[in-house]
């Protein structure tokens, strides 16, 4: 038996999320059917972390346990062969029977694209999250700061978040414009449900004036996600991708996380 990893991009537009659902189309089934017509048997696989309906992923990383043997690159475009074609396995490698897709991330990374416009996204839809109201980029930044470190996140968990505890580490909120596109990445030990959706809400209400910059302090230390801003759109939300100790080796930026602005 031969333990692989695969990195996997897709639009999360037509899924109900990563999670496999006995009445929804999800990733994580579509992704198992494929692999198991590749090889002839029944295959199921973990991923490093689950996304929600409507959510995108760069570099989704999955295990799972090969009774068969075919050649690395066959696994990715034999898999290929049999995925809708807004999800496709970029790349495949062998890893030790020690290495678990979740269990061995040390950090995880997601970006929120957003167009600041009067009207709202066409070509981008489903792709872009949107704002109608100019941002004030260093009010955002300051905002973002106040973030960094390791907190309780209970004012930007959503009541169906299931993690054990509310309190991660964020590493580094960054925030860059190009023309009318604004993106936001992060970096932190692992995400609570919803969380990188609700501080984008809030970084938003600052950004445009709604609220000040101590609003976001104020709303951290309360632990009450009553008092933040309501969840963001998904449309513009890209799991970027979990990454791991260098012993592993595995591709961190395959040529999908190189698209977006």
């Amino acid at each position: 038996m031969t333990r692989l990893a695969l990195g996997i991009s897709y639009r999360g537009g037509a899924y109900s999320g990563w999670q496999r659902q006995t009445s929804a189309a999800s990733v994580q089934a579509c992704v198992e059917r494929a692999l198991s017509k590749f090889v002839d048997l029944a295959v199921t696989v973990t991923c490093a972390g689950r996304t929600d309906a409507g959510v995108h992923a760069l570099n989704q990383v999955v295990h799972l346990d090969a009774t068969v043997e075919r050649e690395d690159v066959s696994w990715v475009r034999g898999t290929n062969r049999y995925l809708p074609s807004d999800v496709a396995i970029q790349w495949c490698q062998r890893v030790d029977e020690s290495f678990h897709a979740r269990f061995s991330a040390i950090g995880r990374r997601y970006t929120y694209l957003l167009l600041e416009s009067p009207v709202r996204p066409a070509l981008e839809a489903g792709l872009a999250g949107w704002t109608f109201r100019p941002l004030d980029g260093d009010a955002v930044r300051q905002a973002a700061e106040l973030l960094i470190g390791e907190h309780d996140f209970s004012a930007f968990r959503s009541s169906q978040c299931q993690a054990a505890s509310p309190v991660k580490q964020m590493r580094s909120i960054e925030i860059s414009r190009r023309g009318a596109y604004w993106r936001i990445d992060f970096d932190a030990s692992a995400f609570l449900h919803h969380m990188v959706r609700n501080i984008v809400g809030c970084l938003i209400a600052v950004g445009n004036g709604s609220r000040p910059i101590s609003w976001l302090a104020e709303v951290l230390a309360s632990r009450r996600r009553e008092l933040a801003a309501p969840t963001f759109s998904p449309d513009g939300l890209y799991f970027t991708g979990p990454y791991y100790d260098e012993r592993h080796a595995l591709p961190m930026r395959p040529p999908a996380t190189d698209w977006l602005p």
